[in-house]
């Protein structure tokens, strides 16, 4: 005798995690591409926070070892953000992030393509796109693969940065090295 609440009971929950992971999937994919990477890194750190489990896993393909655990995860990412938040806020590079779903039929785990796009005060730009697999364990993500890795124009240079206060303008750098060299004549001449 088949136990037709069982059965009921089995789909409804299956298809009330699926729908549930996808919210949960759409609402990190929707703040990581809202942060604003010029006005601080550390939202997106606050982001890792509340999405990710303390076990978490991370693989690439251009990764040799998985890396474990919340701490060392939360440090690499925070090492990739933090020049990124000074270019953009002090050297006026433009940052955009674009995330597009990729539909599978597995319960437990989710695909996107991501692209970030850096352009220069320079006009010159670099876009890197790349995929990302997620396994999810409850409401946090317990694993995550990047793959798929695309680079199309950059490495984007200082040269493609405005820092002001950190290198003055030719002109004014030539008129400094001309008057440190007077000044350099002068003192030769009255030793």
């Amino acid at each position: 005798m088949i136990d037709n609440c069982d059965l009921i009971s089995t789909d409804r929950l299956d298809g009330d995690r699926y729908t549930s992971l996808q919210r949960q999937e759409s609402a990190l994919n929707q703040a990581i591409a809202q942060a604003e990477i010029n006005e601080s890194y550390e939202e997106y750190l606050e982001i890792f926070d509340a999405f990710y489990a303390d076990d978490i896993a991370v693989t690439s393909d251009t990764l040799q070892e998985p890396i474990r655990g919340k701490t060392s995860v939360r440090a690499l990412l925070a090492n990739f953000l933090a020049p990124l938040h000074i270019m953009a806020e002090m050297g006026g590079l433009l940052v955009s992030t674009r995330q597009t779903a990729i539909p599978r039929d597995v319960a437990a785990e989710t695909h996107s393509t991501w692209t970030l796009e850096l352009i220069g005060v320079s006009g010159n730009t670099c876009k890197v796109s790349w995929r990302v697999l997620r396994k999810w364990h409850g409401s946090r993500v317990s694993y995550e693969h990047h793959y798929d890795y695309e680079q199309s124009g950059g490495p984007l240079t200082s040269h493609d940065l405005y820092f002001d206060a950190a290198s003055p303008p030719a002109k004014k750098q030539a008129s400094e090295d001309t008057i440190r060299s007077q000044h350099f004549d002068i003192q030769n001449k009255l030793a």
